[in-house]
């Protein structure tokens, strides 16, 4: 391979600029892909003529996908996989991860705290879960990031008019109606981040609004990761596979539950508050998996 490292993105945010400033660095051996000009292969036909000469072989020994879009990045890995690259996270994790339902079923399988959840496939079922909940209930896609399209359902007439706009949006992950309980949380929620074994550090997001996303303008201050939220991030990351994740948690009544894990989490606002540099973090975990080869 003319590599050890392959590094793809999208467009570039500042977390990606980041990573390539420290993988420069430490002149680290990689290249950076773009996957708006990958092709990749996945069948090389029927014949044996038709075959590559010598097989088809990823274009790294590791593959570090830091790509924006979930699709893209989840079947790159797939791919690359099968021809043999490690990839940093792998397509189980990602597929995981991106997709809420399947972060439900992963936590709920390992016994990790986490919000009441309910998946419902016409919107006269979704609203007979919210009657059930009792409102207001949070509506949120199967597949997406940033708060988009997330919504607080505060009684049955706001119910029925977003879920009959989401059962007409045309894509069939729409009409998915992921259903959740409503928690008058405190202001602020978490974020922490786990990389490979380490709980590396966290944060606390504060905002006005519900939704406390720092990239919606929400606050941020330190957040000690010792105990409780030391351990269920840890026990989070560990559900849905491992690898380079940013846990989110809420406290609730009944203690802290995990809200997502994020397979390819920003990290800007995180870095001063912490004091932690966690671009350096990264690279450590993913320099190290090219020298083992393996994760």
């Amino acid at each position: 391979m003319s590599t050890r490292l392959a590094f793809v993105t999208s467009r570039l945010r500042v977390e990606e600029k980041l990573l390539l400033a420290e993988l420069e660095r430490r002149g680290a051996d990689y290249a950076r892909l773009d996957d708006g000009e990958m092709s990749l292969l996945v069948a090389a036909g029927a014949h044996p003529a038709d075959r590559p000469n010598p097989p088809t072989t990823p274009p790294a020994d590791v593959i570090w996908n830091r790509s924006l879009a979930f699709g893209r990045t989840l079947y790159t890995q797939r791919i690359l996989e099968a021809q043999g690259a490690l990839c940093v996270n792998p397509s189980s994790v990602v597929e995981t991860c991106g997709d809420k339902v399947l972060t439900s079923i992963a936590l709920e399988r390992a016994g990790v705290p986490s919000l009441r959840t309910t998946v419902a496939f016409t919107p006269e079922s979704a609203l007979q879960v919210a009657e059930e909940f009792g409102y207001p209930v949070v509506l949120k896609p199967v597949v997406g990031s940033w708060g988009r399209l997330v919504a607080r359902l505060d009684s049955r007439t706001a119910a029925e008019a977003v879920l009959e706009d989401r059962a007409v949006l045309g894509s069939w992950q729409q009409q998915v109606f992921y259903v959740q309980e409503y928690i008058e949380k405190p202001g602020r929620d978490a974020r922490v981040f786990v990389i490979g074994d380490e709980v590396t550090c966290g944060i606390w997001r504060a905002s006005e609004h519900w939704i406390t996303n720092t990239a919606r303008g929400g606050s941020v201050e330190r957040c000690d990761v010792g105990g409780e939220v030391g351990e269920i991030s840890f026990a989070a990351a560990r559900a849905v596979g491992g690898g380079i994740l940013a846990v989110d948690l809420v406290e609730t009544p009944n203690g802290l539950a995990v809200i997502e894990v994020n397979h390819s989490g920003e990290f800007r606002n995180s870095i001063e508050p912490t004091g932690v540099d966690l671009p350096g973090a990264m690279v450590d975990y993913v320099l190290g998996a090219c020298e083992r080869g393996a994760l």
